[in-house]
Protein backbone atom coordinates (compact mmCIF):
# COMPACT_ATOMS: atom_id res chain seq x y z
CA UNK A 1 0.00 0.00 0.00
CA UNK A 2 2.95 2.25 0.45
CA UNK A 3 4.49 1.69 -2.46
CA UNK A 4 0.84 2.79 -4.31
CA UNK A 5 0.63 5.96 -2.21
CA UNK A 6 4.39 6.57 -2.89
CA UNK A 7 3.65 6.12 -6.81
CA UNK A 8 0.25 8.68 -6.84
CA UNK A 9 1.87 11.19 -4.67
CA UNK A 10 4.73 11.55 -6.67
CA UNK A 11 2.75 12.33 -9.62
CA UNK A 12 1.74 15.84 -7.42
CA UNK A 13 5.18 15.92 -5.85
CA UNK A 14 6.55 16.26 -9.40
CA UNK A 15 4.95 19.79 -10.19
CA UNK A 16 6.16 21.56 -6.98
CA UNK A 17 9.94 21.86 -8.20
CA UNK A 18 9.12 25.59 -10.06
CA UNK A 19 6.80 26.76 -6.98
CA UNK A 20 7.44 30.33 -5.93
CA UNK A 21 6.84 29.39 -2.64
CA UNK A 22 9.55 28.28 -0.36
CA UNK A 23 7.50 26.39 1.91
CA UNK A 24 5.82 24.78 -0.67
CA UNK A 25 8.93 23.39 -1.95
CA UNK A 26 10.13 22.35 1.27
CA UNK A 27 6.96 20.77 2.38
CA UNK A 28 5.34 19.57 -0.64
CA UNK A 29 6.99 15.85 -0.64
CA UNK A 30 5.57 15.54 2.89
CA UNK A 31 2.73 17.61 2.61
CA UNK A 32 1.24 16.07 -0.56
CA UNK A 33 1.82 12.67 0.40
CA UNK A 34 -0.06 13.73 3.77
CA UNK A 35 -2.52 14.90 2.15
CA UNK A 36 -3.51 11.72 -0.30
CA UNK A 37 -3.35 9.65 2.63
CA UNK A 38 -5.75 11.69 4.82
CA UNK A 39 -8.00 12.67 2.12
CA UNK A 40 -7.64 9.90 -0.61
CA UNK A 41 -6.24 6.54 1.15
CA UNK A 42 -7.12 4.65 3.79
CA UNK A 43 -4.48 3.72 6.82
CA UNK A 44 -1.69 1.54 6.06
CA UNK A 45 -2.06 0.31 9.56
CA UNK A 46 -4.62 -2.54 8.26
CA UNK A 47 -3.75 -5.90 8.26
CA UNK A 48 -2.88 -6.67 4.05
CA UNK A 49 -6.11 -9.26 2.72
CA UNK A 50 -6.21 -11.27 -0.08
CA UNK A 51 -7.43 -10.52 -3.25
CA UNK A 52 -10.12 -12.40 -3.95
CA UNK A 53 -11.06 -11.01 0.28
CA UNK A 54 -10.76 -7.52 -0.81
CA UNK A 55 -12.77 -7.78 -3.70
CA UNK A 56 -15.91 -9.52 -1.46
CA UNK A 57 -14.91 -7.06 1.09
CA UNK A 58 -15.55 -3.97 -1.19
CA UNK A 59 -18.96 -5.43 -3.00
CA UNK A 60 -19.74 -5.55 0.83
CA UNK A 61 -18.69 -2.39 1.95
CA UNK A 62 -19.98 -0.58 -1.50
CA UNK A 63 -24.15 -2.09 -0.24
CA UNK A 64 -23.48 -0.84 3.28
CA UNK A 65 -23.18 2.99 2.82
CA UNK A 66 -26.02 5.30 2.23
CA UNK A 67 -24.80 6.34 -0.49
CA UNK A 68 -23.48 3.32 -3.24
CA UNK A 69 -21.14 4.53 -5.61
CA UNK A 70 -21.56 3.14 -9.48
CA UNK A 71 -19.73 -0.35 -10.07
CA UNK A 72 -15.98 -0.60 -9.61
CA UNK A 73 -15.70 -1.28 -13.04
CA UNK A 74 -17.65 1.18 -14.53
CA UNK A 75 -15.45 3.93 -13.04
CA UNK A 76 -12.26 2.07 -14.20
CA UNK A 77 -13.80 2.78 -17.41
CA UNK A 78 -14.12 6.51 -16.89
CA UNK A 79 -10.89 6.84 -14.81
CA UNK A 80 -7.16 6.20 -15.35
CA UNK A 81 -6.81 4.16 -11.82
CA UNK A 82 -6.98 0.25 -12.37
CA UNK A 83 -10.11 -1.63 -9.97
CA UNK A 84 -7.21 -2.19 -7.15
CA UNK A 85 -6.24 1.33 -7.10
CA UNK A 86 -10.33 2.18 -6.77
CA UNK A 87 -10.81 -0.17 -4.26
CA UNK A 88 -7.86 1.20 -2.18
CA UNK A 89 -8.91 4.53 -3.04
CA UNK A 90 -12.57 3.79 -1.55
CA UNK A 91 -11.62 1.99 1.53
CA UNK A 92 -9.58 5.71 2.18
CA UNK A 93 -12.68 7.37 1.68
CA UNK A 94 -15.34 5.52 3.39
CA UNK A 95 -12.91 6.00 6.76
CA UNK A 96 -13.20 9.61 6.40
CA UNK A 97 -16.56 9.65 4.94
CA UNK A 98 -18.90 6.62 6.29
CA UNK A 99 -22.04 7.89 4.64
CA UNK A 100 -20.25 7.60 1.05
CA UNK A 101 -20.15 11.44 1.04
CA UNK A 102 -19.01 14.75 2.14
CA UNK A 103 -20.34 17.63 2.89
CA UNK A 104 -18.58 21.14 2.72
CA UNK A 105 -17.97 21.19 6.48
CA UNK A 106 -16.01 18.15 6.55
CA UNK A 107 -13.89 19.12 3.49
CA UNK A 108 -13.43 22.40 5.54
CA UNK A 109 -12.50 21.01 8.48
CA UNK A 110 -9.68 18.01 6.74
CA UNK A 111 -8.83 20.41 4.55
CA UNK A 112 -7.50 22.64 7.24
CA UNK A 113 -5.41 19.97 8.99
CA UNK A 114 -2.91 20.99 6.35
CA UNK A 115 -2.86 24.79 6.46
CA UNK A 116 -2.67 25.60 10.04
CA UNK A 117 -0.68 28.88 9.33
CA UNK A 118 -3.33 30.19 7.56
CA UNK A 119 -7.01 30.30 6.49
CA UNK A 120 -8.22 27.28 4.14
CA UNK A 121 -11.39 27.81 4.60
CA UNK A 122 -12.21 29.83 1.47
CA UNK A 123 -9.91 27.89 -0.95
CA UNK A 124 -11.66 24.63 0.82
CA UNK A 125 -14.75 26.09 -0.63
CA UNK A 126 -13.57 26.53 -3.81
CA UNK A 127 -12.41 23.41 -4.53
CA UNK A 128 -15.41 21.73 -2.95
CA UNK A 129 -17.53 23.39 -5.21
CA UNK A 130 -15.20 22.02 -8.40
CA UNK A 131 -15.55 17.91 -7.19
CA UNK A 132 -19.29 18.44 -6.55
CA UNK A 133 -19.59 18.72 -10.36
CA UNK A 134 -23.55 18.31 -9.99
CA UNK A 135 -23.63 20.86 -7.44
CA UNK A 136 -26.11 18.81 -5.14
CA UNK A 137 -23.95 20.45 -2.34
CA UNK A 138 -22.07 17.26 -1.61
CA UNK A 139 -19.05 15.62 -3.02
CA UNK A 140 -19.69 11.59 -3.50
CA UNK A 141 -16.75 8.92 -4.21
CA UNK A 142 -17.47 8.90 -8.09
CA UNK A 143 -17.12 13.10 -8.18
CA UNK A 144 -13.59 12.79 -5.72
CA UNK A 145 -12.22 9.78 -8.01
CA UNK A 146 -13.38 11.71 -11.64
CA UNK A 147 -11.58 14.98 -10.27
CA UNK A 148 -8.43 13.04 -9.05
CA UNK A 149 -8.10 11.18 -11.47
CA UNK A 150 -7.89 14.46 -13.95
CA UNK A 151 -5.22 15.78 -11.39
CA UNK A 152 -3.04 13.06 -10.88
CA UNK A 153 -2.81 11.60 -14.38
CA UNK A 154 -5.09 13.80 -16.71
CA UNK A 155 -3.55 15.28 -19.76
CA UNK A 156 -2.69 19.07 -19.94
CA UNK A 157 -5.66 19.68 -21.55
CA UNK A 158 -7.79 17.68 -18.69
CA UNK A 159 -5.96 19.94 -16.06
CA UNK A 160 -6.29 23.08 -17.51
CA UNK A 161 -10.04 22.60 -18.17
CA UNK A 162 -10.37 21.51 -14.71
CA UNK A 163 -8.62 24.35 -13.42
CA UNK A 164 -10.74 26.31 -15.78
CA UNK A 165 -13.69 24.95 -13.94
CA UNK A 166 -12.25 26.08 -10.61
CA UNK A 167 -12.03 30.00 -11.89
CA UNK A 168 -15.30 29.82 -13.13
CA UNK A 169 -16.97 30.46 -9.61
CA UNK A 170 -20.53 30.89 -11.02
CA UNK A 171 -20.22 28.45 -13.61
CA UNK A 172 -21.17 30.51 -16.62
CA UNK A 173 -18.72 29.64 -18.59
CA UNK A 174 -16.38 32.95 -18.10
CA UNK A 175 -13.44 34.01 -15.60
CA UNK A 176 -13.83 37.26 -15.04
CA UNK A 177 -11.09 39.50 -13.00
CA UNK A 178 -13.16 39.59 -9.98
CA UNK A 179 -13.21 35.57 -9.57
CA UNK A 180 -9.63 35.04 -10.80
CA UNK A 181 -8.91 37.97 -7.54
CA UNK A 182 -10.76 35.61 -5.23
CA UNK A 183 -8.89 32.46 -6.12
CA UNK A 184 -5.47 33.95 -5.90
CA UNK A 185 -6.12 35.79 -2.41
CA UNK A 186 -7.54 32.69 -1.00
CA UNK A 187 -4.10 30.58 -1.78
CA UNK A 188 -2.92 33.08 -0.59
CA UNK A 189 -4.77 33.36 2.38
CA UNK A 190 -4.02 29.45 2.80
CA UNK A 191 -0.49 29.67 2.78
CA UNK A 192 -0.45 32.79 5.50
CA UNK A 193 2.71 33.01 6.61
CA UNK A 194 4.18 30.45 4.28
CA UNK A 195 5.28 32.61 1.89
CA UNK A 196 8.56 33.89 1.42
CA UNK A 197 9.06 36.85 0.97
CA UNK A 198 6.32 38.09 2.79
CA UNK A 199 3.83 39.06 0.27
CA UNK A 200 2.10 42.91 0.45
CA UNK A 201 -1.44 42.94 0.65
CA UNK A 202 -1.44 44.34 -3.17
CA UNK A 203 0.63 41.41 -4.99
CA UNK A 204 -2.96 39.16 -5.30
CA UNK A 205 -4.08 41.82 -7.51
CA UNK A 206 -0.92 42.84 -9.52
CA UNK A 207 -0.36 38.89 -10.13
CA UNK A 208 -4.27 38.88 -11.62
CA UNK A 209 -3.71 42.44 -13.50
CA UNK A 210 -1.04 40.67 -15.46
CA UNK A 211 -2.43 37.21 -16.01
CA UNK A 212 -5.60 38.80 -17.10
CA UNK A 213 -3.96 41.34 -19.03
CA UNK A 214 -2.14 38.09 -21.24
CA UNK A 215 -5.23 36.06 -21.31
CA UNK A 216 -7.99 38.31 -22.45
CA UNK A 217 -6.65 38.43 -25.72
CA UNK A 218 -10.11 40.73 -27.40
CA UNK A 219 -9.90 42.67 -23.65
CA UNK A 220 -14.05 42.09 -23.27
CA UNK A 221 -13.37 41.63 -19.75
CA UNK A 222 -13.83 38.04 -19.52
CA UNK A 223 -11.51 35.26 -20.37
CA UNK A 224 -13.01 32.40 -22.06
CA UNK A 225 -11.93 28.43 -21.58
CA UNK A 226 -10.35 28.58 -25.56
CA UNK A 227 -8.32 32.15 -23.73
CA UNK A 228 -7.62 30.38 -21.04
CA UNK A 229 -6.02 27.33 -22.35
CA UNK A 230 -4.10 28.41 -25.33
CA UNK A 231 -2.71 31.57 -23.04
CA UNK A 232 -1.64 28.68 -20.29
CA UNK A 233 0.03 26.38 -22.69
CA UNK A 234 2.13 29.05 -24.88
CA UNK A 235 3.29 30.75 -21.51
CA UNK A 236 6.04 29.28 -19.22
CA UNK A 237 5.95 31.49 -16.14
CA UNK A 238 1.83 30.86 -16.33
CA UNK A 239 2.14 27.28 -16.17
CA UNK A 240 5.40 27.46 -13.80
CA UNK A 241 2.47 29.69 -11.44
CA UNK A 242 -0.06 27.09 -12.36
CA UNK A 243 2.07 25.01 -10.13
CA UNK A 244 1.11 26.86 -7.12
CA UNK A 245 -2.53 25.76 -7.64
CA UNK A 246 -1.48 22.40 -7.84
CA UNK A 247 0.85 22.14 -5.01
CA UNK A 248 -2.42 22.87 -2.84
CA UNK A 249 -5.21 20.43 -4.02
Amino acid sequence: MEKKLDSISARVDATSSSSGSACLQNGSRRGVKARLKKLFLCSSTKAPSTTTQNSVEDELELSAVRHRPEALELLEAQTRFSRKELQILYRGFKNECPSGVVNEDTFKEIYAQFFPQGDASTYAHFLFNAFDTDHNGSVSFEDFVMGLSILLRGTVQEKLNWAFNLYDINKDGYITKEEMLDIIKSIYDMMGKCTYPILKEETPRQHVEIFFQKMDKNRDGVVTIDEFIDCCQNDENIMRSMQLFENVI
